[in-house]
């Protein structure tokens, strides 16, 4: 990115360009219909058909691998392609109990109510705004080079692994605040319904797979243990690479509570398309990765059905290429390695300078 390319939109550009994602948005809502509903369903009726094959295959210890495959594409479904997407309100169109956002509860140790507070509305009103938004670096990592940088960063690397490898309980801790727990911004007390509704959700899914499930296959006890382990393992390295290849690769911009006072609707759209990355890939990877793999539409969008997302992606690249603004996208591999390279280079004591550097994006209201 240059600042060239990315800081010279006028208000008066940053309107209708506003009015041109206003105008897609307004047209996909009018068209949602039964083709979304039938694919939601019959998304959630193949979801279910793999968990119950992958917990009747545990009890045939040859077929091991085939039910952890099966329970760990069950995860995935349910957590990307339903609960994430189901939780943004998506589908409350359809009237519908079990894919109504204020009712829905995914398969996860993070209570739903929880989770829509902190991403539906703090990450998606915030999106990479510092300070503000806390899912740079999830107060664990260091993301950007406007973070202080601190000793305890050196780990980046390895704090990085661990959140990967347990994704679903980071994210159930995502709002303790932990870290401000430990510098004195935070008290125990403030944190006190959150634990509470932690704990009740962390017991269920606990005892769901560690003890009743394993418990029902009798002798094969330790095995079917291992294996619902395994598939939330899958799951959580899964769901943080995808997350992260959409939030973190080289590119992808983030901005200061400066920058984004008094926001406009057009410098929402631009701020959410510059601080969002997309994955290239199959049907394949666009379905198991929650349509996540257009990161970028699904910041811009996100209460349109995700299974939209790749039909409207060429026009919003169009138009981002007549506004002269970067569309972030590149394969997996790629991006994943960016991401990896990020994560590696903000362990170290590195700093930019917000109003020099060539890949700044620079308030859109000194540009003008």
């Amino acid at each position: 990115m240059t600042t060239d390319t990315h800081t010279r939109m006028s208000d008066e550009q940053l309107e209708k360009f506003g009015e041109e994602m206003d105008a897609i948005r307004q047209r996909v809502i009018a068209d949602l219909g039964e083709a979304d509903a039938s694919y939601i369903r019959g998304i959630v009726k193949k979801q279910r058909q793999l968990e119950v094959a992958g917990r009747a295959l545990m009890y045939l210890p040859p077929a091991w691998p085939l039910a952890v495959a099966s329970l760990s594409v069950s995860k995935i479904l349910d957590n990307m392609e339903i609960g994430h997407n189901v939780m943004h309100g998506q589908y409350d169109w359809m009237g519908d109990p079990g894919l109504n956002s204020r009712m829905y509860e995914w398969d996860n140790v993070c209570p739903s109510s929880q989770w829509k507070y902190s991403h539906n509305y703090i990450h998606h009103t915030f999106t990479n705004v510092l300070g503000k938004d806390r899912d740079i670096g999830y107060g664990i990592l260091r993301m950007d080079e406007d973070q202080k940088w601190h000793p305890y960063y050196l780990g980046n690397p390895v704090y990085a692994f661990l959140l990967m490898v347990f994704f679903e309980w980071g994210v159930a801790m995502h709002d303790l605040e932990v870290e401000n727990l430990v510098a004195g911004k935070r008290s125990i007390s403030e944190n006190k319904a959150l634990h509470a509704g932690i704990m009740k959700k962390v017991k269920k899914q606990a005892l769901k797979d560690y003890l009743l499930f394993p418990a029902l296959t009798g002798p094969l006890f330790p095995l079917t243990l291992a294996g619902n382990a395994t598939a939330n393992l899958v799951r959580n390295v899964w769901a943080f690479n995808i997350i992260f290849c959409g939030h973190f690769p080289a590119g992808v911009a983030t901005f200061s509570e400066e920058e984004c006072e008094d926001e406009s609707r057009g410098h929402w759209y631009y701020r959410q398309l510059l601080g969002s990355a997309n994955i290239s890939g199959s049907k394949l990877l666009h379905l198991m990765s929650g349509n996540l793999s257009h990161q970028i539409e699904h910041h811009l969008f996100p209460d349109i059905p995700a299974r939209r997302y790749p039909e409207i992606a060429e026009e919003v690249r169009e138009i981002c290429e007549r506004y002269g603004i970067a569309y972030n996208t590149g394969p997996l591999h790629r991006q994943l390695g960016s991401v990896a390279k990020k994560i590696c280079k903000m362990a170290l004591p590195t700093r930019r300078s917000r109003a020099t550097d060539p890949g700044t994006v620079v308030d859109h209201k000194l540009a003008a």
